[in-house]
């Protein structure tokens, strides 16, 4: 059986080469494609714990499917700094258009049996409430845990942003980053040997 060839997921591939944090000065150079991942085993985790701690019914894989693809749309659009794509109204509404446009062209380039299937992770707005949600909540403490680790390497630029999505994190009030930040988070701040040991 022969099938026309895709050119989706070498595209996506692509998303390895697209620095974030554009117009910050980084001590440690993150791509978009390291953040996915990491934002999709943030995502899980959160999930997990919902279900465990707190009561939710939540899907945690597919949770995490949706979270690999959360920034997709970057390989077309490139990383938009946060206070650039939210500088106002106007400047949000324009930027979502060109995002659900970058959607619709990552889909087309899918097999179009497949198109229906992969709409749910690539297109935000498949997505139910509570996966958004605990989406969005993973990829601020992803972004977090980045401004952390810039601040320790002695990169203080990053402070404002810490406080910032550190605000927000405690803004949301979401019990499953709470206990993130509780259980989870100090260790990042330990040196190997200590992980290890």
């Amino acid at each position: 059986m022969n099938h026309a060839a895709s050119h989706f997921f070498a595209y996506v591939s692509r998303l390895r080469w697209i620095k974030r944090w554009g117009l910050m000065r980084n001590a440690i150079e993150e791509s978009v494609a390291t953040h996915s991942w990491e934002v999709a085993t943030i995502a899980h985790a959160l999930a997990l714990i919902r279900n465990r701690h707190f009561g939710g019914q939540v899907n945690a894989d597919r949770i995490a499917a949706a979270a690999l693809y959360h920034d997709a749309t970057e390989v077309i659009t490139g990383d938009m700094p946060t206070p650039v794509k939210y500088h106002s109204k106007v400047m949000r509404e324009a930027f979502g258009d060109v995002e659900h446009k970058a959607e619709g062209e990552l889909l087309s380039l899918l097999p179009e049996d497949l198109r229906d299937d992969f709409a749910p992770y690539v297109r935000e707005s498949h997505l139910p409430a509570e996966d958004k949600e605990l989406i969005k909540a993973a990829d601020r403490l992803s972004a977090w845990l980045k401004c952390q680790a810039e601040i320790r390497a002695g990169n203080a630029e990053f402070e404002p942003a810490a406080k910032q999505i550190r605000a927000r994190l405690d803004q949301d009030g979401l019990r499953e980053v709470a206990y993130f930040l509780d259980v989870f988070a100090p260790s990042y701040d330990q040196p190997l040997d200590n992980l290890l040991g």
